[in-house]
């Protein structure tokens, strides 16, 4: 029954009893809804949650949390759980539905609808799911309106009634694709919380809760427990040794729930088909969304509706998203790819962005989830492909090409694509997965392969990204060896001998550097075989064989010069004297290094003047002219620091600590040899960061922080060992053994002296033997073995005579002359001045 009587302000005011009304009612303004007493069964029911569910709980906590009667922030009128198809929106929301239902919180049941706003054919708009709710509160069919606004006036009554009743609904709002699919069925006030589900992310002014793909552990778990269910957790498939296989399924389906629910069935169905082998099947591209099906349920039918639903400018840009080969493309790439001006591009991306085709990795940076990336390659057109990867490469390979420029500047861009080196150097990291995909990538644009894998190369070697510069050097030396361009696959190989020894792989490089000469040598490239030289001497230098590397650089500086390149002369100057200074012609190097120096400050090569400065340093400190020494490491470090060059850095400082050490000043000393540790750990140069913890330990002991000291050599001993530096182990355990015996740990001092003798032994390093001797002659003396002593320091005047290290041998001798055999405790002082000197690692700048 109804009735409307008039108001005293002349208003009217409508009541429903008995859930039915006449349609003259919803002409009045304010409608009055009686409900019956009773939920109808529908109000009671939601489609049933999947007995699995894993790796949702923080989700299902914020979104119960909104939901939650009573909770601090209040109830959110609207939260929206949004994602791409497939991700488990739905099982989410009804997951936590079913939950809150239990837990009592909607004493007036839940109503469910799915909208199917992706498929076209059973697309419900809002006054259908309006009639279909309205007939669940007990409004009979003939009495619902029919107009939408209507429907929704009347529903919001309903809603408002049910809510004064003490009858708290749930609503959810499944599948939309649109705010038009969802504002008419929304409360007109709050109460009654409502949870919407979208592949697109809906303008509803309400919290959002992006759904993200299922981390490794917890796919896994849903494969593992789907077959659980339908084939008992004894199944022999889910036993630890064969859960290798499980992973690797998993990782095919990118941790996408809908994925790993189809693969986990496809299991079930079939309890012979082992996970690896179906891993094997949807390893590669068609097959793998091909595989992933069962039944009627597809990964593909689902992105076919998200599809379909973009417009023609949204499905092109869509397409040519996998062109780019990276994992993640800027927007101002992504304008490259498309043909299209930066503006429109972006504003492409965020409508893709917002139907969760694709997401925002960092800002104005995209990524596309690996299945919808197979999807919309294999929409790709040929020719527009073709056409869209020459647009992208070509920018790539022209950008690096000015990015480069900036990192030794001698020939500065002058495209002005970058204000300086700081956005140079960006672009580049930025970018430094997409342009190493590019060339590694198999595609028919073999030039633009070979000249961005040469153009990278110095930008590889700075930010000391060596494995992949092994990787890309490799592949442009084959393709150019299929070409037949014989002068470019000679250069490749130079490039990967440097790359090769950076890594300190040194015979491989060596060997590398040698297909490199004989090619040159073939080619008549006089240039080609001084850059070799130069290459080969810093190789044979890394293996302390140190006469033929001065032998090598001096033939390529008289190269260098005779084609009158003046950078390659700088630098091989340069190398030229770190080998010199290994065999202690100090004046020769200092000379060298400076030459170098002057050179690369002429023609502007900063990097190279900085390497310069540092090296120059080096020898300084070697013939004690300490004060210099450290003005030249802070002036490399300097100029390191202005053109972004960490690594650089990293070295100047830890020289400069080794200067300051010997300046006798070790607190300052121990500060640049912390920082540099810390700045090798970052660029995850091992070799490097085991220099500076061993010359860390030395600067520890000349304040007497022993044990700190002895923690530092052993952590250098460690990470020498891990990089299969022998040298390095031995310098280590020398000063190991010097700390020690301060510690007045003796027979830990004789070991390590031990060790590091056999080593020299080994690598015929007759100085470094000389160190070790003396280091063990004191530590013996000091047990009170004297005879002992002396014997090792006669060892070590005999190899110091030999190595030419006249300083050292005057200091043995004097040792010698000045200790009684009766005494254990003469010439003390001498002796811990020889040994705790300690051997100083040299941060490699060459």
């Amino acid at each position: 029954m109804t009735t409307a009587p008039q108001a005293g302000d002349g208003s009217v005011a409508n009541s429903i009893t008995a859930g039915a009304f006449f349609g003259p009612v919803i002409q009045g303004r304010d409608i009055h809804v009686e409900l019956p007493a009773e939920s109808r069964p529908s109000l009671a029911g939601l489609p049933p949650a999947s007995r699995v569910f894993t790796g949702r709980a923080d989700m299902v906590g914020a979104l119960r949390e909104a939901l939650r009667p009573g909770s601090p922030g209040g109830v959110h009128l609207v939260s929206a759980v949004a994602g791409m198809a497939g991700i488990g929106k739905t099982e989410l929301v009804l997951h936590t539905a079913h939950g809150a239902l239990a837990d009592g919180w909607f004493p007036g049941g839940a109503l469910f609808v799915d909208m199917f706003g992706y498929d076209p054919g059973r697309r419900l708009s809002a006054s259908d799911a309006l009639a279909g709710w309205l007939a669940a509160t007990g409004i009979p069919g003939e009495r619902i309106p029919a107009g939408e606004q209507d429907r929704s006036r009347l529903w919001r009554s309903v809603l408002d009634t049910c809510h004064a009743q003490g009858r708290r609904l749930l609503l959810i709002i499944d599948n939309a694709s649109s705010e038009d699919q969802v504002r008419p069925l929304l409360p007109g006030s709050g109460g009654i919380p409502v949870l919407v589900t979208s592949r697109h992310t809906l303008d509803l002014d309400a919290p959002t809760y992006d759904l993200d793909v299922l981390d490794p552990e917890s796919a896994v778990t849903l494969i593992s427990e789907v077959v659980a269910a339908r084939r008992g957790a004894d199944d022999p498939r889910l036993r630890g040794d064969t859960r290798a296989g499980l992973a690797d399924l998993a990782e095919r389906c990118a941790g996408l729930p809908l994925a790993l629910r189809i693969v986990a069935a496809l299991l079930a169905d079939r309890p012979q088909l082992e996970a690896s082998a179906l891993a094997t099947r949807l390893r590669d591209g068609q097959d793998r969304l091909d595989g992933l099906t069962r039944q009627q349920v597809a990964v593909r039918a689902a992105f076919d509706l998200s599809h379909r639903n973009l417009s023609s400018d949204q499905a092109r840009l869509f397409r040519l998203l996998p062109v780019n080969p990276g994992p993640d493309i800027a927007t101002r790439s992504v304008a490259h790819l498309a043909g299209l001006p930066e503006p429109r591009a972006a504003a492409l991306l965020a409508d893709l962005h917002r139907a969760h085709l694709i997401a925002e990795s960092a800002p104005e940076r995209w990524v596309m989830h690996d299945l919808l990336r197979v999807y919309a390659a294999e929409r790709g057109e040929e020719t527009e492909t073709d056409r869209a990867r020459r647009r992208l490469f070509g920018f790539f390979q022209d950008t690096a090409r000015a990015a480069v420029t900036y990192l030794d500047p001698a020939e500065p861009d002058d495209t002005r694509v970058f204000t300086g080196t700081d956005q140079a150097l960006s672009w580049l990291d930025g970018e430094h997965a997409n342009l190493v995909a590019v060339v590694v990538a198999d595609h028919p644009l073999t030039r633009i392969t070979t000249e961005l894998g040469f153009t990278l190369g110095g930008f590889l070697e700075f930010r000391r990204h060596l494995t992949d510069w092994i990787t890309v050097t490799a592949k442009v030396r084959g393709l150019l060896h299929q070409e037949g361009d014989r002068r470019g696959e000679g250069r490749a190989w130079n490039n990967l001998g440097v790359a090769l020894r950076e890594m300190r792989r040194f015979k491989e490089a060596v060997e590398a550097h040698t297909r490199a000469y004989e090619i040159f040598r073939e080619t008549r490239d006089l240039h080609g075989q001084g850059r070799v030289w130069n290459n080969v001497g810093l190789a044979l230098r890394q293996v302390r064989r140190f006469d033929k590397a001065i032998t090598a650089h001096t033939t390529a500086r008289a190269i260098y010069r005779e084609t009158s390149d003046r950078y390659g002369e700088s630098r091989t100057l340069n190398n030229l004297g770190l080998a010199l200074t290994e065999v202690r012609r100090f004046e020769e190097a200092i000379a060298a290094h400076a030459e170098a120096r002057d050179i690369a400050h002429e023609t502007g090569y900063r990097r190279a003047e900085a390497r310069a400065w540092n090296c120059l340093g080096w020898a300084l400190k070697e013939v004690d002219r300490v004060d210099e020494a450290i003005a030249a490491h802070i002036q490399a470090r300097e100029i390191f620091h202005e053109i972004g060059d960490l690594h650089g850095e990293g070295t100047a400082l830890n020289n400069l600590g080794v200067a300051l050490t010997a300046a006798g000043l070790p607190d300052e000393a121990i500060r640049a040899h912390v920082q540099a540790g810390d700045v090798f750990r970052a660029t995850g140069d091992r070799h490097e960061e085991a220099g500076a913890s061993n010359n860390l330990g030395i600067a520890l002991a000349e304040v007497g922080r022993l044990e700190e000291a002895i923690t530092a050599h052993e952590r250098s001993m460690e990470l020498y060992r891990s990089v299969g530096d022998q040298h390095g182990v031995g310098s280590a355990l020398h000063n190991l053994g010097s700390v020690s015996s301060e510690a007045g740990r003796f027979d830990q001092a004789i070991t390590a002296f031990g060790q590091c003798l056999e080593i020299f032994s080994r690598a015929g390093d007759r100085h470094g033997q000389a160190g070790a001797w003396a280091g063990l002659g004191d530590a013996q003396v000091r047990t009170g073995a004297i005879d002992e002593g002396r014997a090792s320091w006669h060892r070590a005047l005999e190899a110091f005579t030999e190595a030419r290290d006249d300083r050292s041998a005057v200091l043995i001798r004097r040792h010698l002359d000045g200790l009684p055999p009766e005494v254990a405790e003469a010439g003390q002082d001498e002796a811990g001045d020889l040994v705790g000197t300690g051997l100083g690692e040299m941060g490699v700048v060459a």
